[in-house]
This record gives C-alpha cells, structure tokens and sequence, in this order.
C-alpha cells in the first residue's frame, strides 16, 4: 500500500508491507522505489514516525540513484550502438547472414543475423544473454560454493528470469533465483549476489549473523554491490 511523509519541501512516497518480522525494515530500489516493511504489529504512525526521521537518508539514497540513471536514448539496434556484457561497454556490428549468432569478441558483439529489423535484434540478444547467464552464473556458483561446505547446504538449484525489482531471491527449498540481466554486470557484482543468497541458506534474515558471514565470505562485498546498482539502475 502506498504512503507518504513530508520532509521539508520533498514528499516521500514509499510502499508499505506488513510482514513477519522482528523490526522496521526500508530499502530503496535502484529505480527509486522507496519500499517499508514492517513487523505485523507495527503501528501505522510509528511507522510513519521512523520514516520520517530516515528521510535525509532516503532523500540521499534517492538522489544519489538519479544521478546514475542513464541519459542514452532506447536501444536502436544499430552497427557502432554499445551494450554491455560483463561490465564492459561492447559495440556492436551487425552481419547480414544466413544463420543467427552472437559473439564478443574485442570490443565488439557481433551479430550474425537472417533479418536486421531492430525488434528481431532485440529478441536475438536477449536470447544469447539468456544463454550466456546460464554458463557463467553456474560456472560461479559453482566456484563458490565449496565456501559453505561447513554449513552443511546442498548445491542449490539454480533458476534465471527476468525480475522487476531484485537481483536475486532464493527460496526456503534450497532454489536460487537470478536476474538475467546480471550478465550485464561484473563478475564481481554477480558473485555478490550469488554470495548473498547462499548466506540466506544459512541464515533466513538479514540479522547480523548474516552480515558476519556475508563479510566473512566476501570482505568487499560493499564495493561490488555498489557497482552492480550504480552500472545497471
């Protein structure tokens, strides 16, 4: 449900869930959704209290994604556009051919295509994304998880999809879930985000027991989380 609180001349506008939990919760999305969760018996103007008295934070946290939020016009799907891969900005050449294929290669993600229309382009690239975060998201899974032999988990089945609002989620049966749109981002970043939903195996919040593993796991997990969302919000 959608709220608001005034701060100063600035409105904050945030989505209010109640879910079982011990204490207030607030996350700001890289598109700038402002999200509260809140314990079930949280009353409604406390929460709008606490809200408040985060709001510079927010405000910031807002800010600060505006100004990574990229200018560039829609993809048009045409020969010397960039798009990334990995982290890295690639150009792209489009080949006229009798089969389709992609490849990057050197700078440059060639395309290999039977019709060049932009919306088939399009469909073609997201398919070869799709693939690509197959490979290298189980190829890193893979890497990481004899980190967590101690805790005992099974090799988690591993499941990628497009998703509006997270990065990552995994569920109490053991399934990780992936954005495919993390193939766009460093190794780095993704081995982030596979680190963190391995940690929820473990621990099921974010209490600091999960923090300390986090850490432990991977001690600069901060500086790729903030390149994943200031690269791809």
């Amino acid at each position: 449900m959608m709220h608001q609180v005034r701060f100063g001349s600035r409105t904050i506008l945030f989505n209010l869930e109640y879910k079982k939990r011990k204490s207030l919760g607030i996350k700001i999305h890289p598109d700038t959704l402002v999200e509260v969760l809140a314990p079930l018996d949280a009353n409604e103007e406390k929460v709008l209290e606490s809200v408040k008295l985060k709001a510079p934070w927010i405000l910031g946290r807002i800010d600060h994604f505006n100004t990574y939020k990229p200018s560039t016009p829609p993809r048009r799907f045409i020969n010397g556009e960039t798009h990334l891969y990995l982290g890295r900005q690639y150009r792209l050449k489009i080949v006229q051919d009798k089969e389709d294929a992609v490849k990057a290669y050197r700078g440059q993600l060639w395309m290999h295509c039977k019709d060049p229309k932009p919306q088939v382009l399009k469909a073609q690239l997201d398919k070869w994304y799709k693939r690509r975060a197959s490979v290298v998201f189980r190829e890193l899974l893979e890497e990481v998880l004899p980190r967590f032999k101690r805790y005992g988990i099974s090799e988690p089945v591993l499941t990628i999809r497009v998703m509006a609002k997270r990065w990552g989620s995994c569920t109490p049966a053991g399934r990780i879930i992936l954005n495919t749109e993390l193939i766009k981002a460093p190794k780095g970043s993704i081995e982030y985000v596979i680190i963190h939903e391995l940690c929820h195996l473990v621990h099921h919040n974010h209490a600091k027991s999960f923090q300390n593993l986090q850490s432990t796991m991977m001690p600069d997990w901060r500086k790729w989380k903030d390149r994943l969302e200031y690269s791809l919000c």
